[in-house]
């Protein structure tokens, strides 16, 4: 589990396909912290360590392995050396719930429409899939490339989000641009809600 609080900006080293495809991310956390087989969210998806290593800087590589139906189901397949990735390592017993409860298990993928300034912030509008749609309402949270956002206005399949400057200096938020797609995971409180309410028996 997560909480959709930003920990570190990886990047991308290396992308190697060899029947599942392999990547190599650069992070700045303390390579004895991170053991073999943790997991750790990458732009929101859940992804397990299996090998790491050590970087001249102090900080660490690790590689990770997604399948064919991660790729097709998430933003990886667009992965190339160089680009940054949001991360956030899992959630420890008698941690800061700072966020709300992120599963990282993507939803669907989205796309940023616009991106305009209001003030220091910068007001972010999204389209996602309409399946996902009936899941965002406004004061609601979403996940969107592992970051933990409150929703400002919702108008069919698209919506808007405020990023204040800190978001945009500490994730990957700071250098997006109109046109790219995004990772989404849906509140799972907003979801089991439209279970219930849709729910009419066996």
């Amino acid at each position: 589990m997560f909480t959709g609080i930003i920990t570190d900006v990886g990047e991308v080293l290396e992308v190697e396909s060899r029947g599942d495809t392999r990547f190599r991310i650069a992070s700045h956390y303390d390579p004895d912290t991170v053991e073999i087989g943790a997991s750790i969210a990458h732009d929101g998806c859940c992804l397990t360590v299996i090998d790491k290593g050590y970087l001249d800087d102090g900080g660490m590589w690790h590689d990770l392995e997604a399948s064919a139906e991660t790729l097709s189901k998430t933003t990886l397949g667009e992965w190339r050396p160089g680009r940054k990735v949001n991360l956030e390592r899992a959630l420890k017993v008698g941690d800061e719930l700072g966020g709300h409860i992120v599963s990282g298990h993507v939803d669907g993928v989205g796309e940023i429409v616009s991106i305009r300034p209001e003030g220091d912030s910068k007001i972010f509008r999204f389209r996602i899939p309409e399946e996902l749609a009936r899941f965002v309402a406004p004061k609601g949270s979403v996940a969107l490339d592992g970051t933990s956002l409150t929703v400002n206005a919702v108008e069919g399949c698209e919506f808007e989000i405020n990023i204040i400057p800190h978001t945009q200096q500490v994730t990957t938020w700071g250098e997006a641009w109109e046109g790219r797609h995004i990772n989404v995971e849906i509140d799972m409180l907003a979801r089991y809600v439209a279970r219930l309410a849709e729910f009419h028996g066996c």
